[in-house]
């Protein structure tokens, strides 16, 4: 069975945690212990061939960028989250998205950029604008998400 690797990246707090315990179990986790990594499989069915995503869960802090480094070098492909109730996490992305390409050099990865808290509209401090824009000039793909409403 064919296996990819998925690095799941992000500041603290943006969701990386509840959107991928949510895709891989379906549930909903409300409250939880900031990450160091976690590890998770989940079989899927690619162009109808069985496969395993290895979902690698990363810190959204700084200081295991060493660790984060080499989690890059093994991905095949990336999930750059934000939250769309913290202006500062999408501008990470930026500086994200550079590691990725610095580490990965030559070989290219895909990367989905996912805005999370969509259903935190009043609380807003992105603008769809601004999404429409690093968008295009980062040539990434974009979903958008609220992780609660995944069930």
């Amino acid at each position: 069975m064919r296996e990819f690797k998925v690095v799941v990246l992000g500041s603290g707090g943006v969701g990386k945690s509840a959107l991928t315990v949510q895709f891989v179990s379906g549930c909903f986790i409300e409250k939880y212990d900031p990450t160091i990594e976690d590890f998770y499989r989940k079989e899927i069915e690619v162009d109808s061939s069985p496969c395993v995503l290895e979902i690698l869960d990363t810190a959204g802090t700084e200081q295991f960028a060493s660790m984060r480094d080499l989690y890059i070098k093994n991905g095949h492909g990336f999930i750059v989250m934000y939250s769309l109730t913290n202006h500062q996490t999408f501008q990470d992305i930026s500086s994200m998205k550079n590691v990725i390409t610095r580490v990965k050099g030559s070989q290219p990865a895909p990367i989905l950029l996912v805005a999370n808290k969509f259903d935190l509209d009043c609380q807003r401090e992105v603008s769809t604008a601004e999404v429409r824009l690093k968008r295009k000039r980062q040539k990434a793909k974009l979903l958008g998400n609220v992780a609660l409403s995944l069930m």
